[in-house]
């Protein structure tokens, strides 16, 4: 851990010091220092603040409060409208700041605390001195962590002091949130910024420790293609399923079919990113979806075995299995769930307490115990259950009967379908628009919650979806990892220069209206314009259940090279660090800045330079709050699905406000015009339409060659005019001179930017830093 000391002044009998700061932490190998360190290693709560500040003041928040009251503390509900203040002092805009920093809180302490359960899990498996290795073409090994932490890590025992200095900052973080701590909403969302960051470190620590010690595939872009959808599970063999974030159990239930001749006999899924990495450490894995799968699979009562660990996990899974007659098995100290702890109970006792129904659920913290018992547990279990897996369709459908068509369950579903009507259609002895319901369902199960007749009514739907669940087969293509240095050597000059039109980073949660079809169309869509699309977490699962006309997935029809026309599935949720992994990497091998402790000069040119832009179509969890966030920080803009506005915060621009759109010339010093791009680093669009243009749009850069805006102007124009049939009323804002226009429209567009006065600018060489002028590099 580095802890910095200032001192004022001291005076002694040998010297006087004064304005003496000192950076105290751990002793480096020489080489470490090869890079001059920078100005913020281990970055404080206050060490990046005035680069926030700078972010904010461009992209000022804009909150969309679900409640006009406050209910933090007993002094509540306080009302907040019409610039009213609490009882406390808060306003409205504080409350809304403080939210969004407890959410940012939120994903970085739930992906940080799965950075240490993981590393000390390897540690004590592989060895601290297990190297850190992503493969021969990756030498910056470690993107993030050089950057936020100025450290190389070169073992996983180097990845102790960082998981020390997240946890430390998450809990000074929280701590602005008590009551009578944090009052500016800016700096709220500063603090809220830093969380961000930091999840993003945490993402890579986790990652990093996981490739280098458990094999997984380090940058390959041809991955194997894995199975994915609920119906490649066989379910006529003992079935154990796999839930959460954390592989370390999963990998052990494979390990141990592997050492006793079982693999294969035992079919090994799982659901959300535990299975895609399951999926990375050996290919037989099976996945059976994202999130939206996990209530539907748990109920049709395939797995004799469920492993819970941590993250995304419903919080009836528990009871849901045992109604279904699965047994559980809980591992993390984040998921107890009320649960007798056997972990140092005979693996033996505990086996036969789960075959025999004495213990239902359990906990076990040891992934090498888990293995071995779920295993176990699982072939006594299998032959007891052989008829209680998949659904008795025609007693499912019976309960449709009870249908009143009170239409509950559709006011309450969160996405707007009509289920309702559909249950009432098949209790008339029509079940079509079951069927059509099934393709678009979240898998949430508050229609059940809702019904005043206690209609099962996910049930129902899938229960009349079962021939299309056993024909649910679909590939998706192992998760890749880092992106190599060798392909951003390929690919860092086009990107920057514009040539490539942008990086467009599809993640975020299942958890949009209209099922998985636009978030696989879009995907289509920007690799066919030869953008280079990169995927990850659910995100990356539901593109994978979609197939083209040809009856292929879409990892089936583009490479996975991180190229200009590709599909890059980088894997879980923790290999989204890979993807601002890659925009760092950029900086630092095409554009020679150094990286170590230098957050704010990479932050800085991502931001000016390099046309990257994500889209968390299905936001949910406050952890997809708290990437995106990170990424803002990183100076990369999102796009949040029309779900995203529940989050209650956006950071927009104002294309019309000229003065937030002034960038320092390194050429010259001089603050000229830069162009509003991107015009927005977090905002929320309600239709797939409205994401593709906004993304064509926020890959412009005030840095783009006239070739490379060029490109990126001649894909906004083309598909705002193929899916609105018209040219973008805020064209001229995007055009720099005339040689930025394709010729196929110049002279059509030019005639109408002139008439709304527009004038040519000057390209600058951009940058918001003071210091950067000059020479100040």
């Amino acid at each position: 851990m580095v802890t910095k000391i200032n001192i004022k002044e001291l005076t002694s009998s040998h010297l006087k010091i004064k304005g003496l700061e000192l950076t105290v932490g751990r002793f480096v190998e020489s080489e470490d220092w090869a890079e001059p360190m920078g100005p913020t290693p281990y970055p404080t709560i206050m060490d990046l603040r005035e680069w926030d500040l700078k972010l904010l003041k461009r992209y000022q928040p804009f909150y969309s409060p679900l409640s006009d009251f406050c209910e933090f503390c007993t002094f509540g509900k306080c009302d907040l409208t019409a610039g009213k203040r609490g009882a406390c002092g808060i306003d409205m805009a504080g409350h809304i700041g403080k939210w969004s920093l407890l959410q940012s809180v939120m994903g970085a302490s739930a992906h940080t605390t799965h950075a240490h359960h993981l590393l000390n899990f390897l540690i004590k498996q592989y060895g601290g001195d297990q190297p850190i290795d992503l493969g021969s073409e990756v030498e910056i090994e470690a993107p993030i962590t050089r950057l936020i932490t100025g450290i190389k890590p070169k073992k996983l025992s180097d990845l102790i002091d960082v998981v020390n200095y997240l946890e430390g900052q998450i809990t000074h973080l929280l701590s602005a949130t008590a009551t009578g701590q944090e009052q500016n909403y800016l700096d709220y969302e500063s603090k809220a910024l830093h969380a961000g960051m930091l999840d993003i470190l945490a993402l890579e620590v986790a990652d990093i420790a996981q490739i280098s010690a458990l094999g997984f595939p380090k940058g390959d872009a041809e991955t194997p293609l894995i199975e994915v959808g609920m119906g490649v599970v066989e379910r006529e063999k003992p079935v154990i399923l796999c839930i959460g974030h954390n592989v370390a159990p999963g990998s052990e239930v494979i390990n141990y079919l592997d050492e006793t001749g079982l693999y294969g006999q035992i079919e090994v899924a799982g659901v959300c990113c535990t299975a895609s990495d399951l999926a990375r450490f050996s290919k037989g894995a099976k996945i059976v979806g994202p999130i939206s799968r996990q209530l539907r699979f748990i109920r049709m009562g395939i797995a004799d075995v469920v492993i819970v660990d941590q993250e995304c996990v419903r919080a009836d899974v528990i009871e849901e299995a045992v109604k279904v007659g699965s047994r559980v098995i809980a591992t993390s100290d984040q998921l107890v769930g009320g649960l007798p702890n056997l972990t140092n109970m005979d693996e033996d006792t505990i086996v036969q307490k789960l075959a025999s129904g004495d213990a239902k659920a359990v906990v076990i913290q040891d992934p090498v115990k888990v293995g071995r018992v779920a295993v176990k547990a699982a072939q006594l279990i299998a032959p007891l259950r052989a008829n209680q897996k998949g659904y008795d369709k025609d007693k499912v459908l019976a309960k449709a009967s009870l249908c009143s068509l009170c239409l509950s369950c559709t006011k309450n579903c969160p996405i707007g379908i009509n289920v309702g009507l559909a249950v009432n259609t098949a209790k008339r002895g029509d079940p079509s628009l079951l069927l059509e319901v099934f393709d678009e369902c979240l898998g949430c199960g508050r229609c059940d919650s809702s019904c005043p007749n206690d209609v099962p009514v996910l049930t129902v739907v899938d229960a009349a979806s079962e021939d299309k669940i056993k024909r649910e087969r679909f590939k998706i293509r192992a998760g890749r990892g880092p992106i190599k240095d060798t392909e951003i050597r390929n690919v860092g000059r086009p990107i920057v220069m514009g040539e490539i039109p942008g990086v467009v980073v599809f993640a975020g949660c299942a958890n949009y209206p209209g099922g998985n079809n636009h978030l696989a169309m879009m995907a289509d869509e920007f690799a066919k314009r030869r953008y280079i699309v990169v995927t990850s977490g659910c995100a990356a699962l539901d593109i994978a259940r979609y197939k083209d006309e040809n009856g292929q997935t879409l990892y089936e029809k583009y490479p996975g090279d991180f190229d200009a026309g590709c599909i890059v599935n980088l894997g879980p949720c923790v290999s989204n660090a890979h993807a601002v992994g890659a925009v760092v990497k950029i900086a630092s091998i095409f554009a020679k800045r150094n990286l170590r402790g230098n957050f704010e000069e990479i932050a800085d040119y991502i931001l000016n330079r390099i046309g990257a832009v994500a889209i968390a179509w299905g936001s949910q969890h406050q952890k997809a709050m708290s990437i995106a966030t990170g990424a803002n920080r990183f100076g990369i803009p999102v796009i949040l699905g029309p779900q995203g506005v529940k989050h209650r915060r956006a950071y927009l621009g104002r294309s019309e406000d000229y003065g937030r759109w002034l960038v320092y010339n390194a050429k010259d010093g001089q603050l000229v015009y830069g162009g509003p791009s991107p015009e927005h680093l977090l905002c929320v669009v309600e239709t797939p339409e409205e994401a593709m243009v906004m993304a064509s749009k926020m890959v412009m850069r005030p840095n783009d060659t006239p070739k490379g805006r060029m490109i990126k102007i001649s894909n906004y124009v083309s598909l705002h005019r193929q899916l609105y049939g018209c040219l973008p009323e805020d064209l001229h804002l995007f055009v720099r001179d005339e040689n930025d226009l394709p010729v196929t429209i110049k002279e059509e567009v030019l005639q109408i930017i002139k008439q709304r006065g527009w004038k040519p600018i000057e390209i600058p060489d951009p940058t918001l830093l003071s210091r950067m002028v000059m020479g100040g590099r």
